[in-house]
């Protein structure tokens, strides 16, 4: 039986997805307002089953699932180029799947429940007859939330020990998962002729090239300024006011990315979004510095 090599397998996991999901964990932590000491195994277990783990799940999942699209998107890919043969990809992707919940399930029951619910929304996204992914606005939220939301409540849970994060930690991880819907459209934007033909509605597809960028910027702009308001309003003006300067700058650049965004969308992803996750630390920063802990 033919075996893929290791590094067609790394290729599978996409190690350079992992960061977003590892970033929330580490905001979620830093959210919690619990100090470290004595919790630094549970810290690196956390960042490992949000990124290795689940993130990597999801990568093998969606590449199994989606090898036709690959195949006219992107040939070079392992599962299309032949470079992962037969089944492998599934039973990578299985595999995979238990090992997250292997780790998971050390790591306290929220932090499971929170690891199920996120490979839940993984296989969804991608395996029929769900397949989320048909539809840019359900299958973008699912993504947004498990890269988001869930890593940074992941976070925060396994600090908390036992206990619900603080309600102004969970409201920060929505309102972040909400503009990283954003975000996942900017990737949707490679992929549109194979999205057409294989009957995905990405949200290109749906909007057209100008309308979903429009509703991207919308979508990343919107939560970034309720989260201005609301530390504001918790008493922490500097950091209101630094997510402000990172939502001007941001605004900024959307303008290059508005004029054209089939070409622009790689380079707004690698130079836009940068601003977008550092306000995430800035507020999880405002949440620790005002005292706020588990609830």
């Amino acid at each position: 039986m033919e075996r893929p090599t290791v590094s067609a397998m790394a290729e599978l996991l996409k190690p350079i997805t992992w960061f977003p999901p590892m970033w929330a964990f580490g905001c979620g932590v830093v959210a919690s307002g619990v100090p470290l000491q004595g919790r630094w195994p549970l810290v690196i277990a956390g960042v490992m089953l949000a990124g290795p783990f689940v993130c990597a799940t999801s990568q093998a999942v969606n590449d199994w699932f989606d090898r036709e699209v690959d195949a006219i998107n992107e040939p070079q890919r392992p599962i299309p180029s032949g470079r992962m043969p037969g089944r492998w990809g599934l039973y990578i992707a299985v595999a995979w799947t238990g090992l997250s919940l292997l780790l998971a399930a050390n790591l306290g029951l929220l932090a499971f429940g929170a690891a199920m619910l996120g490979l839940l929304l993984a296989w969804a996204y991608s395996a029929p007859p769900i397949r989320l992914k048909r539809n840019g606005w359900w299958g973008n939220t699912a993504c947004a939330l498990s890269y988001e939301g869930l890593a940074w409540l992941t976070g925060a849970a396994i600090m908390a020990v036992g206990t619900l994060p603080h309600p102004r930690s969970m409201a920060l991880a929505l309102l972040y998962s909400f503009g990283a819907h954003g975000i996942m459209t900017l990737n949707d934007f490679k992929a549109i002729e194979g999205d057409r033909r294989m009957n995905i509605r990405s949200l290109p597809v749906l909007l057209g090239t100008d309308g979903a960028a429009r509703t991207a910027c919308a979508m990343m702009l919107a939560p970034q300024v309720v989260v201005a308001v609301l530390l504001w309003t918790w008493g922490s003006p500097a950091h209101a006011l630094g997510i402000v300067g990172l939502i001007l700058a941001q605004a900024a650049m959307m303008r290059r990315f508005l004029s054209d965004p089939c070409r622009h969308a790689t380079w707004y992803s690698g130079f836009g979004v940068p601003l977008f996750v550092s306000g995430m630390l800035v507020s999880a920063f405002a949440l620790r510095a005002a005292g706020v802990s588990a609830a």
